[in-house]
């Protein structure tokens, strides 16, 4: 199990745009449709990282949460499914409807979206306000598989409620960690 940081891109940065597959509905999800009223959180996750399947569930309970604020989250996947194919489309649909993901679980087989995200680990989490321009990216929390601390989402939620509320989120924001994404060669 890797220990890989995300990348800690400049707040400010503009979202890049993408049109994906989602693997649940089957249908084509744009950023651009499916972004959030006042914000949206993009999280690069996969089927079998551990870190990923440590906080699954609150990611769930989160976006159900703040869907009712104004908040759509949508979860992508940019691994290589030659050399892990438990994370193909069709696993990603049996996943996601296990786990009642109530976000699109985006295919990005070519893995450009997750590069011109500067995506590195699973779990990779970015907020983006209103206007698509990047307010938070980092960890969910402190807790990691193993360490016996509790699973929160408090940097997330933190965050969130900084946006929601238009307030500056002072915080100091923490690289995520998680396995690395599974790039093609």
């Amino acid at each position: 199990m890797a220990n890989t940081p995300s990348n800690m891109i400049p707040l400010g940065t503009k979202a890049p745009l993408f049109s994906l597959h989602d693997t649940v509905s089957n249908k084509m999800v744009s950023l651009e449709n499916a972004k959030g009223e006042k914000g949206t959180v993009i999280m690069f996750i996969c089927n079998h990282c551990p870190f990923v399947i440590h906080v699954n569930s609150t990611l769930v309970n989160m976006a159900n949460a703040y869907a009712k604020k104004g908040i759509n989250f949508i979860a992508i996947s940019s691994n290589d499914v030659v050399n892990y194919p438990q994370d193909g489309p069709d696993k990603m649909k049996i996943h996601a409807e296990a786990e009642n993901y109530p976000f699109p679980y985006l295919y990005d087989e070519t893995q450009e979206v997750a590069k011109a995200y500067d995506a590195a680990c699973t779990p990779d989490l970015y907020v983006f306000n209103k206007d698509l321009k990047l307010t938070y990216r980092g960890q969910l929390d402190d807790s990691r598989p193993g360490n016996g601390l509790p699973v929160t989402g408090a940097d997330l939620a933190h965050a969130l409620d900084c946006l929601i509320e238009g307030i500056e989120n002072t915080k100091t924001q923490k690289p995520s960690i998680g396995c690395n994404i599974k790039w093609k060669r």
